[in-house]
């Protein structure tokens, strides 16, 4: 289905070394995203390429910012298991969630996950209902989101389901310091400070595209009140 060599090399532009038996599995997983795109609407990037680029290389670019001892996390709207399942072929040791609003999309998962070894929980909700639920608010070393919203935004949804002392890695494209410098005032609210920021080009050989890597501290827990209701969230931003 993809290249595996084309593979492990993008991997190692972003700082991750793949034994072969692990770029076997993301072939897998390249074969079973493009068969049951054909059912589900999972994804517009298909072809093995972009798929190797855009949606393996781009998760893993995550991987180095991770936590070095076994940890927690939590995918917000994971949609087809980006940034969470490539993460977690790399990282055995992490304890993995994935939340999606769309069951169909955890079905998939749920059947991939099985087929690749991950173990895996997998939690149909919207990310302003789960961030309220005991079992999963402030339970996880790390969120991760990747595109899903803008960045205050983004933090509304996913600091609530960081424990204090761990954080949020949101995935962002070019805007990443733009959307940073709006979202002060919701850091500030929420519990989060300002950790790093990367930027890493990816694909410079072929259709080059830029990635923020936005990494939050979350310093204090999230007051009650947060998340709020989407449709709040929505009409004022923090």
């Amino acid at each position: 289905m993809v290249d595996t060599a084309l593979l492990i090399t993008a991997a190692k532009t972003v700082g991750v070394t793949l034994t072969p038996e692990t770029a076997e599995k993301f072939d897998t997983y390249a074969a079973r995203l493009v068969e049951w795109n054909e059912k589900i609407n999972l994804t517009a990037l298909t072809a093995p390429h972009d798929i190797v680029w855009k949606h393996f290389a781009d998760s893993l670019s995550a991987a180095p910012y991770l936590p070095q001892t076994p940890f927690s996390l939590i995918d917000v709207g994971t949609g087809a298991g980006f940034p969470g399942v490539p993460l977690a072929l790399v990282r055995p040791d992490m304890r993995l969630t994935l939340l999606d609003s769309l069951q169909k999309r955890l079905t998939f998962l749920d059947e991939l996950c099985k087929e690749l070894g991950i173990p895996v929980t997998l939690v149909h909700a919207r990310a302003e209902d789960g961030g309220h639920d005991p079992a999963l608010r402030e339970q996880f070393d790390v969120a991760t989101a990747r595109a899903v919203a803008n960045l205050p935004v983004l933090c509304e949804y996913c600091l609530p389901f960081v424990k204090v002392g761990g954080q949020f890695l949101g995935m962002k494209g070019p805007s990443g310091d733009d959307e940073l410098s709006a979202a002060k005032a919701a850091l500030k609210k929420l519990g989060g400070k300002q950790a790093a920021v990367k930027t890493l080009t990816l694909d410079e050989a072929g259709k080059p595209f830029e990635r923020t890597l936005i990494l939050l501290d979350k310093i204090a827990p999230t007051p009650k009140s947060f998340p709020r209701p989407a449709a709040k969230i929505k009409k004022s931003p923090l």
